[in-house]
């Protein structure tokens, strides 16, 4: 097993002595850092407890439409394997559960906490809607699967927190089977100029400092989540990357005015 490297080590050092995940100096290039696993790690274990209720207040109440629109998305088929990646407290893998045909639903994440309280609601599901969804912790750019073995995967708002997004598609396109589909939710910024400076007003500035509130959060985590939006790639870029990675008739829809984009593709 490949060690640490000192700089993921040192992340984990200043998270346990209870520095912030992110800051001034850490923010900086903070797509390139080669400790930002450790730091996203760090950050989500903060803040789990109350992540559900900042994602309901922040996206005012948009967050649950966006994820039933990718479960449609997903077009899942009596027996399906569904697998969603970095799936948080659990949101969009019960979705998947209850709202679709799936046989099996499988949560990765990366963070312990958010597994123990997707776990807690997991135990609140009716009929044999928990059954069907199994929890594991995991990395998305390591996925432990095998080849050809799932039908449709998904990950929302976690591809930009991936320390090397293109060895998370890579990982994608070998876990699917031929003709699988993938989707994934992200957010992104308003083409139209009211709404783009709403949003920029609002994600970078209500926000941070509303959802720190809320939080008690003193790992950055505010600061971080609408920093490393504008600082990820682009619209076209994640397209183009898609295609490249072998997924054929690849969209992107804008959901709530282009706040969030839904992408969607096929295995060829």
């Amino acid at each position: 097993m490949n060690q640490p490297s000192q700089t993921t080590r040192d992340a984990a050092e200043s998270s346990a002595a209870g520095g912030p995940a992110w800051s001034d100096a850490t923010l900086a290039g903070l797509h390139d850092r080669g400790d930002k696993a450790e730091r996203v790690r760090a950050m989500f274990a903060a803040i789990a407890r109350s992540y559900d209720l900042n994602n309901r207040v922040h996206s005012l109440w948009q967050d649950q439409l966006w994820r039933r629109h990718a479960v449609k998305r997903g077009h899942v088929r009596d027996g399906d394997v569904v697998v969603d990646v970095a799936c948080g407290t659990g949101d969009l893998t019960q979705a998947f559960a209850e709202r679709s045909p799936a046989a099996k639903v499988i949560g990765i994440d990366f963070t312990p906490q958010m597994l123990d309280l997707a776990r807690v609601k997991q135990q609140s599901l009716t009929d044999d809607t928990g059954d069907r969804i199994e929890y594991r912790q995991g990395d998305a750019m390591a996925l432990e699967l095998d080849d050809d073995s799932v039908d449709v995967l998904s990950i929302a708002f976690g591809i930009r927190n991936v320390q090397r997004p293109d060895d998370a598609i890579a990982e994608f396109a070998r876990v699917l089977r031929p003709g699988g589909r993938l989707v994934i939710l992200e957010f992104d910024t308003p083409k139209f100029p009211p709404m783009r400076w709403f949003n920029d007003f609002y994600a970078g500035w209500v926000m941070p400092r509303t959802a720190t509130i809320i939080s008690r959060d003193k790992s950055g985590a505010y600061r971080y989540l609408p920093k490393s939006v504008g600082a990820f790639m682009s619209r076209e870029e994640l397209v183009g990357k898609l295609e490249t990675a072998g997924f054929s008739n690849v969209r992107a829809k804008s959901l709530s005015f282009g706040i969030c984009a839904c992408y969607s593709g096929t295995l060829a």
